[in-house]
């Protein structure tokens, strides 16, 4: 019983960690464009009911629909009256619990490399980034290792509510975004090879007369997910069509991944960039302490690990080789390295910790040294220079100086606001509360207004055709876009 409360506690207070770091101050960064397309998305929802799942564009619908119930719960019903901590609290839950079920998921291997590794993962910077993004990422990699601790569940005890709850934490990731079946293809080949690797000894599974043959068990499980996924993709129904988009969605992903032009190609080794030592105009950024243990857990679970950790290794290896074949790159997909390394990186204090003497010393003097560097980045990345263009996270990020479109807007009062550009998100969310506002991609015949937000190319014909006297300054959109901003001045008597 001592041990039980002393896992709870120690288990509750890496959760509190993790919740602070993900739901503190969740208003304070600026929308990023995605983001702030996103968030209009969910206004269309709360406010018309209406959901339609674009195929092309964007992922897929669990985010809006998580969020709209939020929004709901704090009385934020259209989207003027959606705030940033609404939107973003979705993912940030969802990073909260990843968080939780690593823990369990990890169990198996011993409680205490399960919560060493859920705790490397509350304080992993990435993580705690992107779980503070309105995006789906953060909620794929909660439902990724749902999923998991379902297959895990049912393997052991063969209950059918297990089997179930698997087929539905893989439809809530289909339902999520379309590279579901690519995480699941690669957790199941390393299960597979991890039981036919020589040398390593099965984790222990306890037999139960309720075991279901895996082809039925896999089969109750597909149903399910064809049925969650289903529900959603339809928008519970209304909207029969979204099943045909949803596997329509997979032709513009073939042309990503086979290097067709998108504007966001990386090298292969991009997304290790993200955790190994690099310096930008006196911003250092580093994670190569969490890296290094990482790797030594990869080479212990090699010598001596049991199939539970070569399979955490082969997973890891698995996305690695994944992730940097295809040429499209962003780095919130790296959120998706970050719990097969921190069960790696959690490998080596583990064993040490579980030894007497000096190296019980070194795993925690290991783990308070790499938790106390992590923080540090996380300090640096999320709350101190979130929208820094030298964050490796603040990726074409919205400049802080687009805050004050709001403020421009109240000044306008009840006047027209006209946004003339090709480039113009995250505006539409700073004008959210506007009653009279409009976007242009080339300027109109009458282009006279309140307040106008142009595009330097629009600039000079906007400028010839306005009537009137008009202030006209600047506002940034990103590092190196800028919009004028013309403010209609009252004729004086």
């Amino acid at each position: 019983m001592n041990t039980v409360l002393v896992r709870s506690l120690a288990l509750g207070g890496i959760l509190i960690v993790a919740g602070w770091l993900r739901l503190h101050d969740l208003g304070s960064r600026p929308m990023h464009a995605d983001e702030a397309n996103q968030a209009v998305k969910l206004g269309a929802l709360l406010e018309r009911g209406e959901y339609r799942f674009d195929p092309y564009d964007h992922h897929g619908p669990t985010l809006y629909y998580f969020a709209g119930g939020i929004a709901v719960l704090r009385g934020e019903r259209t989207l003027a009256a959606l705030t940033e901590t609404t939107v973003r609290l979705t993912p940030a839950v969802a990073g909260v619990l990843a968080v939780l079920l690593l823990a369990v998921v990890m169990a198996p291997l011993g409680w205490t490399p399960a919560l060493l590794a859920a705790l490397f993962l509350a304080v992993a910077p990435a993580s705690v980034y992107y779980s503070r993004y309105f995006v789906q990422e953060t909620l794929l990699v909660a439902f990724s290792l749902l999923a998991l601790f379902g297959v895990m569940q049912g393997r052991r005890t063969g209950a059918l509510g297990w089997v179930l709850l698997t087929g539905a934490a893989v439809g809530l990731m289909q339902a999520t975004k379309a590279t579901a079946p690519v995480l699941v293809s690669l957790a199941a080949l390393a299960w597979i090879a991890s039981r036919r690797w020589r040398g390593g000894e099965a984790a222990p599974v306890v037999p139960s007369p309720r075991r279901r043959r895996p082809g039925v068990a896999v089969g109750l499980a597909l149903l399910t997910a064809v049925a969650v996924a289903g529900l959603f993709y339809s928008s519970f129904g209304t909207h029969p069509a979204g099943l045909r988009d949803a596997l329509a969605t997979y032709l513009p992903m073939t042309g990503r991944v086979s290097g067709a032009p998108a504007g966001h190609e990386k090298p292969w080794w991009y997304y290790g960039s993200l955790f190994w030592r690099q310096t930008q105009g006196g911003y250092v950024w580093d994670q190569t302490p969490f890296l290094v243990l990482a790797l030594a857990g990869a080479i212990l679970a090699l010598r001596r690990g049991d199939r539970g950790t070569r399979a955490v290794l082969l997973y890891g290896v698995g996305l690695v080789v994944a992730l940097s074949a295809v040429a499209y790159k962003t780095p919130w997909i790296v959120i998706h390295l970050v719990p097969p390394l921190c069960g790696l990186a959690a490998l080596l204090p583990a064993w040490g910790l579980q030894r007497a003497g000096w190296w019980r010393g070194w795993g925690a003097l290991a783990v308070v040294g790499v938790v106390a560097w992590q923080l540090g980045q996380v300090r640096q990345a999320v709350f101190r220079r979130p929208a820094d263009p030298r964050n490796p996270f603040a990726y074409v990020h919205s400049s802080p100086d687009v805050k004050k479109a709001s403020g421009l807007l109240s000044a306008a009062g009840a006047g027209v606001v006209r946004v003339i550009s090709e480039d113009y998100w995250p505006l539409p969310w700073y004008l959210r509360t506007g009653t009279n506002v409009g976007y242009w991609i080339q300027p109109p015949a009458n282009c006279d207004g309140a307040l106008l937000f142009v595009s330097p190319a629009q600039a000079g014909t906007v400028r010839e055709r306005l009537q009137g006297r008009y202030e006209e300054s600047y506002l940034g959109l990103r590092p190196g876009v800028l919009l004028h901003v013309f403010r209609r001045v009252p004729d004086t008597p």
